[in-house]
């Protein structure tokens, strides 16, 4: 598990996006990056464009760890297809997304803490794996005892996204169907993620 001593928010301002669109974002009121020369506007290198890339889309993910990270990348280029896709249905199958993306939970890292503390079901089958690959078709359903929590309950109600076409999602039962694999422009990221990058990071 991926351990976040900071501000899970503070991550805005450093890769200066509002990277999970939310309105408490302090990007929204300073949007510029931290520290004493944060508001220097330095035309980044190939190198750090390609960086900040690979940091948003590991961070998207709730700050995947960096040895996991590389490790979607490695079997990105091994599958068939574009590889920048693939890297983007690796992390978009990760069950912690799965749960965020079906409103579940009100941030991927809620996500993630409901997974570990064992309120998951994948097709009746209990799951505290958040990097669990979930496959076209599982169910996915919280136990009945999550399904009780305000802090999912309010999830459920937030106006901020919507659940993506590619699943279907019945939140008075808290139940959910993943039909499918996305594709890139599928992906309802609030702001712009460049894949292609990361790939370019990696093969360096």
């Amino acid at each position: 598990m991926t351990k976040r001593l900071e501000s899970k928010h503070k991550i805005d301002r450093r890769l200066g996006v509002n990277l999970w669109g939310r309105a408490k974002s302090p990007l929204n009121r300073r949007d510029y990056r931290p520290g004493q020369h944060g508001q220097r506007r330095a035309k980044p290198s190939d190198y750090g464009t390609q960086l900040l890339a690979k940091q948003r889309l590991r961070g998207y993910y709730g700050n995947v760890g960096e040895r996991q990270f590389h490790r979607y990348y490695e079997e990105a280029i091994r599958r068939k297809g574009d590889s920048s896709e693939n890297m983007v249905q690796l992390l978009e199958r990760r069950l912690d997304a799965v749960i965020y993306r079906m409103k579940f939970a009100i941030t991927v890292f809620a996500a993630r803490q409901l997974v570990n503390h064992g309120h998951v079901l994948v097709n009746g089958k209990r799951v505290n794996i958040p990097s669990y690959q979930v496959r076209e078709n599982d169910v996915i359903e919280l136990r009945e005892r999550a399904r009780k929590m305000t802090v999912i309950l309010l999830a459920a109600e937030l106006g901020e996204r919507d659940v993506p076409d590619y699943m279907n999602v019945d939140h008075k039962a808290m139940k959910g169907t993943f039909l499918r694999t996305p594709k890139l422009e599928e992906v309802p990221y609030p702001v712009q993620m460049e894949p292609n990058l990361v790939i370019e990071y990696y093969s360096r």
